[in-house]
């Protein structure tokens, strides 16, 4: 008589921001897996989409930490994790550095925040000898336009009088000419990867400061002067550099430092596909027989390249089944949330506070996966 052997279940989440880190969640869950189902053998798979948790992410498929001193959102400096991966390659993860989390950067209005910091980044790991860079765009409170990382490349800003401006957005006003002779000469040689599944422009009404904005706090009186400073900025740098990037899908990611990026010779990638080529998550799936996945709140966005729908998306081409758990799900959105996954579900069991919700997710996690174990595991056997 041959034994069946233990189910295989991959478990793959996205952090739950301001609460557990995809490492924890993925535990807890696991946790609640293992209290179900003894025998199964549970691959933990933690994910990101480019955002915060995205370094995490990618430096499980091996490589070291790197702690470097640049300046944050409003130019104090701070010591930000960046790390080198097993292949070489160099991760910046921007809301390291300039990060909505950063009380210090968003008091200062948005207006005067600036990217320098990512450049700094940049710079010191092009010091290191990395020749490839992985730049996650997720979580920044920035919209400069990327001219922060660019004056710190070398860039240079001068006003009429030829006066030289610093990288403030509200500044660009004065702007009358971008000097490119001084950008650092090896950026001509390395390879930059943008993780970020935002297409929009730098500028118009589907432009970063238009969409993003808000987020970070522009008002909706800034809203068409901060658009047009940044498009001022980009119609001179584009003469002076003779590329153009202004127009293209992914130039308003991360307020606009996808343009930059861009205009160093970028190329964009989705952040979730790129972590899962990383971490391995189609070798883990293979032969696997379900999938959970989640993220703090999941709604009709999350179809549109978020972490959990690439896992999902995985896990069907791999012919396994995938499920959701997530901190809450937007009940508007669940019709369609239903079309990328095998059932979703929510970590409350019934009324909470938010605060309440994240002071125990761990928990709540656990309990929960317990119970869709519980059920897949019943289901399974009576097939």
């Amino acid at each position: 008589m041959t034994t069946a052997r233990p189910p295989r279940i991959v478990i793959a989440p996205d952090s739950f921001k301001g609460s557990l880190s995809a490492q924890e969640v993925a535990s807890a869950i696991g946790a609640g897996i293992r209290a179900a189902i003894p025998e199964a053998e549970v691959l933990l798979c933690p994910i990101a989409d480019g955002g915060e948790g995205t370094l995490d992410a990618l430096l499980q498929a091996g490589g070291e930490w790197r702690l470097l001193r640049v300046r944050g959102a409003a130019g104090a400096l701070l010591d930000a994790k960046a790390g080198v991966l097993s292949d070489g390659s160099a991760v910046i993860e921007s809301a390291e550095i300039v990060g909505l989390t950063d009380a210090a950067g968003t008091a200062l209005a948005v207006d005067q925040r600036n990217t320098r910091g990512i450049g700094e980044a940049l710079l010191a790991l092009l010091d290191a000898g990395a020749k490839r860079f992985l730049i996650a765009l997720g979580g920044s409170s920035t919209n400069d336009g990327g001219i922060g990382m660019l004056v710190a490349l070398g860039l240079k800003l001068y006003d009429a009088d030829n006066r030289e401006l610093p990288p403030t957005p509200q500044l660009l006003g004065q702007l009358a000419r971008v000097d490119v002779s001084g950008l650092d000469p090896r950026l001509q040689q390395i390879t930059i990867i943008a993780m970020s599944d935002v297409d929009n422009p730098l500028c118009g009404e589907h432009g970063a400061t238009a969409i993003f904005g808000p987020q970070k706090g522009v008002t909706p009186d800034q809203v068409q002067p901060l658009d047009a400073l940044l498009g001022h900025f980009a119609t001179l740098f584009e003469q002076a550099s003779g590329r153009q990037a202004a127009h293209l899908p992914g130039a308003g990611a991360a307020g606009g430092l996808g343009y930059a990026l861009l205009m160093l010779g970028a190329q964009f990638q989705s952040g979730a596909e790129t972590v899962a080529d990383y971490i391995g998550l189609d070798t883990a799936l293979a032969g696997a027989d379900w999938l959970i996945t989640g993220e703090g709140r999941s709604d009709a966005q999350t179809l549109h390249g978020k972490a959990p729908f690439i896992a999902a998306q995985r896990a069907r081409k791999a012919g396994v089944s995938a499920s959701l758990l997530s901190g809450g799900i937007d009940r508007g959105s669940l019709a369609a949330l239903q079309t990328g996954f095998d059932g979703c579900f929510s970590i409350v069991f019934g009324p909470a506070s938010l605060q309440d919700a994240i002071s125990n997710a761990a928990p709540l996690l656990s309990a929960s996966a317990e119970q869709m174990a519980r059920l897949w595991s019943s289901a399974r056997h009576q097939q």
